[in-house]
């Protein structure tokens, strides 16, 4: 059975995109069947296994909001084990639609009916807000996975997010969990970094993930050419730390689904 997990937080620019497509890649690497959902109107986890995001009609959007089967729109990436749900500029107006769809927050969860078994993991690539597309993702993962910046401000509206969490837990989905914390953009030159990784470590305690994803160029590079930092640069330090959380992942979902099944 497959493991969903939002990956999501409404501030932009935290890396989470980022987070989605290299713990996929590495996931994917060790044996996993990995299915990435790109629920972002921005399209960058798209773009960024190489897709021509303009192009990918029809894409998750279709199948939100028409209707239209997974299966349908699932692309093989061309990279063992790993498999996209695309999405791109048309899930812009999805917000509004689904207003006017009974039973709205559940959408992903039915779009994802009988995907369980194709997959290990799913990774839903959330957009940056609160919206009914994250509360979509929310009500159909098991966990949902944190990237924290490690710059200032860092914590700012993480309470929102964990509201947000806790009324999807109540109302739509009592098996939610924060599956995990991963501070990202990490800048070992700086005090800062360290300040803000040791505040995150107090909210969060145990969900705080070992692996810290450092500040990296070559993280930055990959996306504009279409690979992930595997493929892009695998000795670089951004690709070890991936490569390391995809390893953290592993041991804690066992646990996880020990624990909650």
């Amino acid at each position: 059975m497959a493991y969903i997990i939002a990956v999501t937080n409404q501030k932009g620019g935290v890396g989470k995109t980022t987070t989605t497509l290299n713990l996929g890649a590495y996931l994917a690497r060790r044996g996993k069947r990995v299915l990435i959902i790109d629920l972002d109107a921005q399209g960058n986890a798209t773009s960024g296994l190489g897709f021509d995001k303009t192009k990918q009609t029809p894409n998750i959007y279709h199948c939100l909001i028409d209707g239209l089967p997974i299966d349908s729109v699932i692309r093989d990436t061309g990279r063992r084990n790993l498999s996209l749900c695309p999405g791109n500029i048309d899930l812009a107006g999805g917000e509004v639609e689904l207003v006017r769809i009974p039973s709205r927050e559940f959408r992903l969860r039915e779009v994802l009916t009988g995907m369980q078994q194709k997959f290990d993991f799913v990774l839903i690539d959330c957009p940056p807000s609160l919206g009914l597309m994250t509360v979509n993702a929310l009500t159909a993962a098991q966990g949902v996975l944190i990237p924290i910046q490690g710059e200032y401000y860092a914590l700012e509206g993480v309470s929102q997010l964990m509201n947000t969490i806790e009324l999807v837990r109540y109302q739509l989905n009592q098996n939610l969990i924060v599956f995990g914390v991963v501070v990202t953009m990490y800048d070992v030159r700086t005090q800062l970094s360290a300040q803000v990784a040791e505040e995150v470590r107090k909210y969060f305690k145990e969900h705080v993930f070992n692996t810290i994803i450092p500040r990296n160029v070559r993280l930055s590079e990959a996306p504009s050419f279409g690979k992930t930092i595997d493929e892009y640069e695998k000795k670089s330090k951004g690709a070890l730390a991936y490569h390391e959380l995809a390893k953290e992942v592993i041991e804690r979902e066992k646990k996880t689904r020990f624990l909650y099944a």
